[in-house]
């Protein structure tokens, strides 16, 4: 019997050049998530360019989710035709190749954006993010041909890890040539754009050079919206054969709205709430970054031997632990100085809660992407990743609208409880996958 495109896929895995090509991707893009989203640049924006105009901070919080969700919600709409289009065509690599650089040039035209220029910064961030956020799913959709699915956990978090050392490295030059996010030191501190395009121009390079495209085209002629709609059309019909990647999703719809309010509220929450001074801020900096490196590659190697979805809880669990304790930080600091007559500041406290979240955030992120590995069926990989990154970015339109209009009623610090119900229905959810069920589903399609 004639191997069909996925047999010969699968019998020629990735060699470990091209599996370190295809994580120097989550290297180089980490760049931007971390400078831009997570720590300068979202800080940047709610406190300079927009500014407390006597509320609190809440107008520019609210601006800030409202940029995020626009950009998520162009996701949701345009990553499954991607994909379809991606799988139809073998184009995968292409589509990377154009969002990367789409990200690199809105990314360095931020600069542009002066204390003030709100409607600027609001435009360039949506197209920013949009681009990366659709470079995230192309490149996941080629981590089910890179190895078997036993040790695509593995595979997984060695690409996250490499992406939080990534951060490591952009997050080193920040703080010690551009300096804090302030309006005094605004002339040096609006370079962070083109520095984090330009990170990612450059490390970017090894991805291009040795990962490889190994889907084969169908039949040209046919026009890319017509091919986008009919694919997923199929796809959708043929979801029911996937139930517990379905269930997954609806799971992982819960857990990344929680994940991206803190990407998008981490460090504001410490400027606004915890009130930290530059050196702790900058100390958080490297803590997360660490310890986020150290869970997706810890996890990833336990998760190749209690399996996907018991990592995945446990990650769900962590979460829930850290969102109580960033809740509680100004309050058990207050409660442990009275109790034992100490000096302990909030913000020192902070950076131990640090550890937690960042440990949750690399394990859960690195989790998620290689359980959707082991169930997505390889000719479909683009596709079901589109699936994934919409799911994701749903969850991120749904998590930081959420917060935003929550902390204009009663606070941020009020509102951050409302990461820990998010992960504790998607631990309920996820109960019930079945990821044997979910594997063999795959394999069966392949072998159709």
């Amino acid at each position: 019997m004639l191997l069909n495109d996925a047999a010969k896929a699968a019998s020629s895995y990735a060699s470990r050049r091209e599996i370190f090509g295809w994580a120097m991707f989550d290297f180089a893009n980490q760049a931007y998530t971390l400078l831009i989203i997570t720590v300068v640049f979202g800080e940047l924006f709610t406190t300079v360019i927009v500014g407390d105009r006597g509320d609190g901070f809440r107008l520019a919080n609210f601006l800030w989710s409202l940029a995020l969700a626009v950009s998520y919600l162009m996701v949701v709409v345009t990553a499954p035709l991607c994909g379809a289009i991606m799988d139809y065509r073998a184009e995968k690599k292409r589509f990377l190749f154009f969002s990367y650089l789409a990200t690199v040039a809105t990314t360095a035209m931020l600069y542009f954006v002066s204390p003030g220029y709100v409607v600027l910064g609001l435009v360039l961030i949506v197209l920013s993010n949009y681009a990366y956020s659709m470079g995230e799913s192309f490149i996941a959709a080629f981590l089910p041909e890179l190895g078997p699915p036993e040790k695509l956990g593995k595979i997984s978090g060695f690409g996250w890890s490499l992406g939080y050392i990534g951060g490591l490295f952009a997050a080193g030059f920040t703080l010690v040539v551009l300096g804090e996010a302030t309006v005094e030191n605004y002339e040096r501190i609006r370079w962070v754009g083109p520095f984090a395009a330009g990170f990612f121009l450059i490390t970017a390079i090894p991805t291009f050079l040795w990962l490889k495209e190994r889907g084969t085209p169908k039949p040209s002629g046919v026009a890319y919206w017509d091919i986008a709609q009919q694919r997923v059309r199929s796809t959708l019909h043929e979801l029911r054969y996937f139930k517990d990647l379905s269930v997954f999703l609806v799971s992982l719809l819960f857990s990344m709205a929680g994940v991206y309010i803190i990407i998008a509220f981490a460090f504001i929450y410490g400027a606004q709430v915890i009130g930290w001074d530059e050196s702790v801020r900058n100390i958080m900096f490297i803590i997360v970054q660490i310890t986020a490196a150290a869970g997706a590659l810890g996890f990833g190697w336990l998760q190749d031997r209690l399996g996907a979805k018991h990592t995945y809880q446990i990650t769900l669990g962590l979460w829930v632990v850290a969102i109580i304790a960033i809740w509680a930080t100004p309050e058990i600091t207050a409660w442990a100085n009275m109790r034992f007559d100490w000096q302990w500041q909030a913000q020192h406290v902070f950076l131990a809660v640090g550890c937690l979240a960042g440990l949750s955030l690399g394990s859960s992120q690195s989790a998620s992407r290689a359980l959707v590995g082991v169930f997505s069926p390889l000719e479909k990989s683009a596709e079901f990743f589109g699936f994934w990154g919409l799911a994701n970015k749903l969850a991120g339109v749904l998590g930081i609208v959420m917060l935003g209009v929550l902390q204009t009623i009663i606070g941020l610090q009020a509102s951050i409880l409302l990461c820990a119900g998010l992960f504790v229905i998607a631990m309920l959810i996820c109960a019930n996958v079945n990821e044997r069920r979910g594997r063999d589903a795959a394999i069966a399609w392949q072998s159709a």
